[in-house]
């Protein structure tokens, strides 16, 4: 019997405009994120390709607990779309639930909201190895990171409107 997949998704809002808040989270991220939460980013590289689908870029973290523990994460870029402001890729190294699992996938979708800011989704699925059971606790683990960076993003272009205009 396989092991059951453990999907979860995040639906967030946030005042600021869609192409502003795609921008500074996915397309900015490398340099943003190490300056907006210096506790938990050492640094953010990318290490093959040019930032687009099949690039791996490497999450470097701080030692302590700001960095949840981690030393680094890497993560194969496999869809970035601009004009639908969507993004997936893949976890391919240093987390340790790649110890239970078989493949890790975040999906990505910003939109643009009625109201002239936006809304999104998160989407995390964990596919375990065989004979694995991976607890649902386990699996959303990444989820308070994840969100974390997202209040920060957010926080930063609503104090800093010319940012990314």
């Amino acid at each position: 019997m396989a092991a059951a997949v453990v999907t979860f998704k995040d639906e967030f809002t946030s005042p600021v405009p869609a192409k502003r808040l795609f921008q500074a989270m996915i397309l900015e991220v490398d340099t943003l994120l190490p300056k907006l939460l210096p506790q938990v980013f050492k640094s953010i590289e990318t290490i093959q390709g040019d930032g687009g689908p099949v690039s791996i870029k490497k999450l470097n973290f701080v030692e302590g607990p700001g960095g949840a523990g981690l030393q680094f994460v890497k993560h194969k870029i496999e869809s970035l779309d601009k004009e639908s402001m969507s993004m997936s890729y893949t976890v391919i190294e240093g987390d340790p639930m790649l110890a239970k699992a078989e493949a890790i996938a975040v999906e990505l979708r910003v939109e643009a909201a009625a109201d002239g800011g936006s809304k999104g989704e998160h989407i995390t699925t964990v596919t375990p190895k065989p004979g694995v059971e991976v607890k649902a606790e386990e699996a959303m683990a990444g989820k308070g990171m994840a969100m974390a960076v997202l209040n920060a993003v957010d926080a930063y272009l609503v104090n800093n409107p010319q940012a990314y205009a």
